[in-house]
């Protein structure tokens, strides 16, 4: 599992830009067909919503691939 940390100040991320910062498809066009073939869960849930709000907290998966977002912290 990997873990994905928001910026500091951020709230969250949405879905589409998650996945491509993870490394998870290469550009934001193939993000959106993922999520739109329903490929991606939020908490175990299929999530078709592009451009959801993840929160620290929450874990996302498409395949094998499983993060948790956790919030930033101060350098």
């Amino acid at each position: 599992m990997e873990i994905f940390k928001l910026k500091e100040g951020e709230e969250y991320i949405e879905l589409n830009n998650l996945i491509k910062a993870l490394g998870w498809v290469i550009t934001g066009g193939e993000a959106k067909i993922r999520i739109d073939e329903g490929e991606v869960s939020v908490n175990g849930e299929v999530e078709t919503r592009r451009r959801k709000k993840v929160r620290a907290g929450e874990t996302v998966a498409y395949g094998e691939d499983m993060a948790v977002v956790e919030a930033g912290t101060k350098s």
